[in-house]
């Protein structure tokens, strides 16, 4: 039989709750042809992964052909289930799903890991049908939770995000965060598969084939689990036909597979990962072929989504009201995140603010006051924090806002760098930066968050000075495309700039100057402030000082810091509240780089710092006002 045999309507399933009625043989055969794409593919490239292709390939036939509602054409509409492939090196296998229904032609998966050529090694979403890329283990099954939160939350649709992932790959430490955020939010459309094929890299994993502890452990976490026979596709219908009918709890199903299935003589073999079949080739396809009862092409029928939702709108995003601050006031830029994360929220209801249990420290906890409904506590686990949000803004369906102690961003740095690699636009707001915090300590003090976010391929990196330029660098993170992190700070620090000052993303804003201007000084934060201080000290001296306040480190204005270099001598210092590795002092050297007229001293950080009053470290490291002026004095020396 050459189709699937579907009852006389296929909304019956959706109806009634029916499971689709399918040939066992046909999702069978489907499985066999993922299978003999995924090594005539990793044979092409001379490179991959058919072996563990091979151990996915009756999950995605039965997912793909009888279980999730889509459109083929309209792989990423909002209102259809979603695929998660966490182990990401078994791409040829999710490849060959796509090209069985009809969407990439199979001539195009013989190009697989070609330079130009977006069927790559790891899925990535320059293809239409993938949302995030992945590989980096550990990061899918965060990413699928904040993608069911926002359907079930958000749009109120019965969407299901199935996420697959590798025994392996059960041993990060992320993957049991987001195991338990799925079950504290009771997201019972989340659907975890684990691929159980017993074999990792170099070794068999941890549980092997011991599948009643991936099962108690998924208990003791308030989940649905059910160990199923991954290569059996009646068990996997009936098991996907379970998790959509459990309310009230996630679903994971625990598939005992063989890696290499199918594959003779390689079939649960170690010394196989991520190799091509090279000489066993011909030897593998000709089973394969056997196997087949179906030879020729077979057409289906994909249910299809049983919602059309409209798409958002997440542009053009504006504060509710402008800044309303005076000059002189002081007021923390953490707090004036808070506000502005509000008045973003009045204006578009898709705003929403994510937190690791320090909303009341990144005055996150406004947003959540104004409306609880667009506030997700994701507790003391960052890198679930990050993978939430990731899932959250895919297919565009929310802007969100991740806040937390810069210091605690450095662990989910993975997830960070592989959000620029999935074109996220999550926005990060930092707080608690630098020695400036005071009493907490080194272990609280961001002194390398800049360097990391400069790091990342794409992204937008803001410092604001005041609320002012706060709110601002919040409305325009809002809207700018890419990875956008927003450097706060716990002291208060004066209010600097007008209400109505217009700021731009890569612009700098001189903030004090005069025509006998001598040298020039730009900061950051705390160090700004401090700048702007000396410069008027040194003013009652007859010393011109410029000032200059970046606003955004990158993209930095490398014509602005040039210009007002030239004109006050060619001389340029910066201080920072940063360790010196990757802070403004480098980004400033950066950008003259080639300009063999301007002079540059920078100081930073040298060392771990220590506790002690804000005051106290400040003045320890060598970042206050009267130190600067001395350094100003040096500079103009040169």
């Amino acid at each position: 039989m050459d189709r699937f045999k579907i009852l006389s309507e296929t909304c019956a399933k959706f109806l009634y709750g029916m499971p689709l009625v399918t040939d066992p043989q046909v999702l069978r055969d489907i499985a066999t042809r993922i299978r003999i794409l995924s090594v005539q593919s990793t044979t092409a490239a001379n490179s991959g992964h058919p072996t563990t292709c091979a151990s996915i390939a009756e999950i995605l036939s039965v997912l793909f052909f009888n279980t999730m509602r889509y459109t083929v054409n309209a792989p990423k509409d909002p209102s259809s289930d979603r695929f998660v492939l966490s182990k990401g090196h078994a791409a040829p296998a999710l490849y060959a799903a796509w090209v069985e229904n009809g969407l990439i032609p199979e001539k195009e998966l013989m190009k697989l890991r070609q330079l130009g050529n977006d069927l790559e090694g790891h899925p990535t979403p320059r293809l239409n049908f993938v949302d995030v890329g992945t590989g980096s283990l550990g990061q899918g099954l965060a990413i699928a939770a904040g993608m069911a939160y926002v359907c079930k939350n958000f749009d109120k649709i019965d969407a299901r995000v199935y996420c697959l992932i590798g025994d392996g790959e059960s041993a990060e430490g992320s993957i049991w965060e987001s195991i338990a955020f799925i079950s504290y939010y009771k997201l019972d459309n989340v659907v975890l598969i684990i691929d159980a094929n017993r074999l990792g890299q170099s070794e068999p994993t941890t549980v092997g084939h011991h599948l009643e502890t991936y099962k108690q452990r998924l208990d003791s976490f308030g989940w649905n689990s059910l160990i199923v026979d991954g290569h059996n596709v009646e068990e996997l219908v009936k098991a996907f036909d379970n998790a959509s009918a459990t309310t009230g709890k996630p679903t994971a199903l625990i598939a005992k597979t063989y890696k290499g299935r199918d594959f003779p003589d390689i079939e649960d073999r170690e010394g196989w990962h991520g190799k091509p079949l090279g000489q066993e080739t011909d030897r593998v396809l000709q089973y394969l072929q056997g196997v087949l009862v179906n030879k020729g092409k077979l057409n289906y029928t994909i249910p299809p989504p049983t919602y059309n939702i409209p798409l958002v709108n997440i542009h053009n995003i504006k504060l509710q009201s402008p800044p309303n601050y005076k000059i002189g006031d002081s007021l923390a830029t953490r707090q004036a995140y808070g506000t502005a994360l509000v008045k973003l929220g009045q204006n578009n209801p898709r705003v929403i603010a994510l937190d690791g249990d320090m909303k009341n420290s990144t005055f996150s906890e406004q947003l959540k006051k104004y409306d609880p409904s667009r506030y997700i506590e994701c507790f003391i686990a960052e890198q679930n924090l990050v993978g939430v949000a990731i899932g959250a803004t895919c297919r565009d369906r929310t802007v969100a806002f991740v806040s937390t102690f810069a210091a605690f961003l450095t662990r989910a740095f993975d997830q960070i760098r592989m959000g620029a690699i999935s074109q996220t636009n999550v926005n990060f707001v930092g707080s608690h930066c630098g020695v400036s915090i005071g009493e907490d300590g080194a272990s609280q003090m961001a002194l390398e968050d800049l360097a990391m976010f400069r790091s990342i391929p794409g992204s937008t990196v803001f410092y604001p000075a005041d609320a002012v330029s706060c709110e601002r660098a919040v409305e325009l993170a809002a809207n700018t495309p890419g990875i956008c992190y927003i450097r706060v700070n716990r002291p208060p620090t004066k209010i600097i700039y007008a209400n109505e000052h217009k700021l731009q993303i890569g612009i700098s804003n001189v903030i004090l100057s005069s025509p006998k201007d001598q040298v020039l000084f730009i900061g950051g934060g705390i160090t700004l402030q401090e700048g702007i201080t000396a410069a008027q000290e040194l003013a009652g001296r007859g010393v011109g000082v410029r000032v200059l306040d970046l606003f955004t480190i990158k993209p930095i204005d490398r014509d602005g810091i040039i210009r007002n270099a030239r004109e006050t001598g060619g001389r340029i210092l910066v201080v920072e509240d940063h360790y010196p590795e990757g802070g403004i002092g480098e980004a400033v050297l950066s950008a003259v780089a080639e300009e063999r007229d301007i002079y540059v001293k920078k100081i930073a950080i040298p060392k771990v710092p220590r506790s002690g009053t804000t005051a106290q470290v400040l003045d320890y490291y060598g970042i206050t006002s009267k130190h600067i002026v001395n350094y100003l004095l040096e500079v103009l020396k040169h």
